[in-house]
């Protein structure tokens, strides 16, 4: 029984730590810069139309100049500009790295954020825009064990150096960059510099430190004027600055887009509560395993009463032994949380501190084991210091069994919360199918997409890159293990652009500017993709087509275009043409979104498609590998499968479903020791009731049914109690999806039938146990 306390015991506290070690890594997000409560972001909001308003993380690059000498409460502030959706190309020794966790930042940015530098400083860095700093394990990464510092990196043909090395970022911070350049190198470009200083373009995130007793407020106020008097051109009356605090940029998802990864702050308070209920859990499997070993210690504490103990001394003696199985539990979960815990950094994506070095860890081990110490040892203790001598030595029941209302409780308890975890995994397992099994609108099977980066090309701009593509693109359709090629705009699966104030058409109010996703596609993207045509055509090859544009279904409905549709004039970015086709809405973003208004417009979108003959993926790949070699020698080149690239959508889901499923089990295992401990109760406290009824002529199947029906109906009653709590968290969760199932009556009926099974398996085996013991012995003492 000890092993089986200790054991349960401590894989529930381990659950628990390593939930609450994601957790406080969730939570703390930023919280460690210095500092950290008078540093905010600047957050842009663009009211496009009544009903629809843009939140962007970005700003112009001019703002901060204009705002630090216009704006006194502002103590300090700096620019940011990450790589995220474009990598550098990092040359090193005939390698090509496309570095994503790179950024550009300003000279102030080391005066507003902390960094832990290892070698060198960053004056040199600030005083050579060609300079580089880099976190300790991208030094390792390019340098191995060699001295980093004074080593030089090319990117595009100008060498970068190596001015410092910086200790990595914790995983709580949002601030992820291995690669810090000098913004100065950028603007070293005159055409970007120029872009970079019409007010018009937001392209950097700015972080402000606000003076002590400065309002955010009075300060976000003073930001939209600067704003609105250097941008009178761009009628910003409805453009509006405000700040974040950088502790509260990890939950903010409310953007249109992020160059940060942001976390789910519903999902953090559901394992919050999951990580009480699983130690709850643990410690109700330990209380009810040692009531049911009680009446084998009765004549212990008798004796000990007998001979002067007192009650305290008793109590005192359990809360001890309660108090040495909460610390094995504790060694053993440790030992889980160890040897799990690369598994855990893996699946997590997070580079936990080692789960003993961390203070923070320390103090979570401290409370798991102080919580489960008092949840284990209260009730247990006061109950075998409360035996009576004299009525243990006459033969009486130690512990009426009229009285074991709070084990039941205790095990309703259990099994509610299995039966919620249990219907948790069911319906996020469904959600999830359902997502993998619906049909986006288009064929996205055997299909993989690179961008192509044609304005490297010397001699080629814009007037004819087209030449250049087709030309590319008829190469690739030569290739035998390709079935077809087309070009069309990035990131199909997740198409995340947005245009405004750019389009027009027949009948449009004058103050009716909804927002578009404009998609750019050529005439063989449809037949490629599949994409359905509900009315009029595709584009053709014609050079007449090159002007007209498809609506997908949501437009028609929200544009109210007269009919007929088909032929109608459109202008999109100043270009006119008319509708020639309607395509069946298709999800271009995430089922967590409803589909909105698209515009099909012909061209390459700077982007190829490939859809592989079948069985020949990896020659597919090696022709557009080639292709892309004689092209671009010094860009990497690198793809997605769009079936890949749907998945990463709901990776955040899959982590919850393979959490909750594992934790599902752990809280149904340890209910099954507790109903396990309860049957031994039961079956000790009827011993010689079933002896007489098995003299009586009772059958084994006849003991099992009077022993398993109690608890089959404590499991029933748990189920009534859980299904309303389920279904309102799980519907809760769907809300999230725009696209989602039903909750079907079969799911909260599979649950109960799961916990049904369990509980009858664990109760039947400690029935047939006592129902074929011989009823001589437990009648012996009558």
């Amino acid at each position: 029984m000890t092993m089986i306390n200790v054991a349960g015991l401590g894989i529930g506290m381990a659950a628990t730590v390593l939930i609450v070690l994601w957790v406080q890594n969730e939570l703390s997000f930023d919280k460690g810069q210095q500092d950290a409560q008078s540093i905010f972001r600047i957050k842009t909001s663009l009211a496009v139309t009544k009903n629809e308003t843009w939140l962007w993380e970005s700003t112009p690059y001019v703002l901060s100049g204009v705002a630090a000498k216009q704006i006194p409460e502002i103590e300090g502030i700096t620019r940011l500009k990450p790589n995220s959706y474009s990598a550098v190309i990092l040359h090193y020794n005939d390698k090509l790295i496309a570095e994503k966790k790179s950024a550009y930042v300003d000279d102030q940015w080391f005066k507003i954020f902390h960094y832990d530098f290892i070698e060198g400083s960053q004056d040199a860095f600030n005083k050579n825009p060609f300079s580089l700093i880099l976190t300790a394990s991208a030094a390792k990464k390019y340098f191995g064990d060699q001295d980093a510092v004074g080593k030089l990196l090319r990117i595009d043909t100008v060498n970068y150096q190596v001015q410092a090395i910086v200790k990595d970022n914790p995983a709580n911070s949002s601030f992820q960059y291995d690669v810090l350049i000098p913004i100065a190198a950028e603007l070293t470009n005159p055409d970007a510099k120029k872009n970079e200083l019409d007010w018009g373009n937001f392209n950097y995130m700015t972080f402000v430190k606000i003076k002590q007793g400065a309002g955010p407020a009075a300060v976000s106020a003073k930001l939209t004027d600067v704003l609105t008097k250097n941008r009178k051109k761009d009628n910003t009356s409805k453009t509006a600055l405000s700040l974040v605090n950088i502790k509260d940029m990890h939950f903010e998802n409310d953007l249109m887009n992020s160059a940060f990864i942001h976390g789910n702050r519903t999902v953090v308070d559901v394992f919050i509560v999951l990580a009480g209920l699983l130690l709850v859990t643990a410690c109700i499997n330990y209380v009810n395993l040692t009531t049911a070993r009680a009446s084998l210690r009765s004549k212990e504490v008798s004796v000990r009463k007998i001979v002067g103990a007192g009650r305290v001394h008793l109590f005192g003696q359990f809360m001890s032994e309660s108090f040495l199985v909460s610390f094995l539990a504790l060694v053993l979960a440790l030992v889980l949380v160890q040897v799990s815990m690369p598994w855990f950094r893996s699946f997590t994506e997070k580079a936990f501190d080692l789960p003993f070095s961390s203070p923070a860890v320390w103090l979570i081990i401290g409370l798991t084991l102080i919580v489960s110490f008092l949840l284990n040892g209260l009730y247990p203790a006061a109950l075998l210091s409360s035996f009576q001598p004299i009525s243990v030595f006459r033969g009486r029941a130690m512990i009426n069994f009229k009285d074991s209302g709070l084990r039941r409780l205790l095990v309703v308890l259990q099994f509610t919360i299995s039966v919620i975890l249990i219907v948790g995994t069911l319906v996020i397992y469904t959600q999830l199918r359902y997502i993998q099994k619906m049909d986006p609108g288009y064929n996205r099977a055997q299909v993989f997409s690179f961008n192509f980066p044609w304005w490297k090309i010397k001699g080629v701009d814009f007037k004819t890159s087209d030449n250049f593509l087709n030309t590319v693109k008829q190469r690739l359709k030569e290739q035998s293990a390709t079935a077809n090629v087309a070009m069309a705009g990035g990131g199909l699966v997740n198409f995340d652009s947005q245009s405004s104030g750019n389009f027009d058409w027949k009948g449009r109010p004058k103050d009716f500017n909804p927002s578009f996703a404009p998609l750019h596609a050529d005439p063989d993207f449809q037949q490629l993709m599949h994409i359905k045509v509900k009315e009029g055509r595709w584009f053709n090859n014609e050079k007449s087509d090159t002007h007209n544009v498809l609506l997908n279904e949501t437009a028609v409905k929200l544009l109210r275009i007269p009919e007929p549709l088909i032929g109608q004039r459109f202008i999109h970015n100043g270009d006119t043409g008319v509708v020639i086709g309607v395509v069946n809405d298709f999800h271009y973003r995430s089922l967590h979104d409803k589909i909105g208004p698209m515009v099909i417009s012909n061209g390459s979108g700077g982007a190829f498609y490939i859809k592989t003959a079948p069985g020949n993926t990896a020659a597919a790949i090696a022709a557009a590998t080639k292709v892309w070699k004689e092209s671009f020698p010094d860009e990497p080149f690198t793809y997605d499968f769009l079936d890949e690239s749907y998945n990463n959508l709901y990776k955040t889901e899959q982590q919850s479903s393979v959490l909750i499923t594992l934790f599902a089990g752990i809280a149904i295992l340890v209910s099954a020791l507790g109903l396990l401990g309860l049957a031994a109760f039961a079956a000790e406290q009827k011993a010689k009731e079933i002896g007489i009824r098995k003299v009586l002529g009772a059958t084994v199947q006849h003991i099992v049914s009077l022993l398993s029906i109690d608890f089959l109906r404590m499991v029933i009653i748990a189920c009534l109690i859980a299904f309303p709590v389920a279904w309102w968290a799980m519907n809760k969760w769907l809300q999230t999806f725009a696209y989602r199932i039903s909750l079907s009556w079969w799911i909260f009926i599979g649950a109960a039938g799961i916990a049904l099974l369990i509980a009858l398996i664990t109760v039947s085996f400690q029935a047939v146990k006592a129902a074929i013991v011989n009823p001589v012995n437990s009648l012996r003492s009558e």
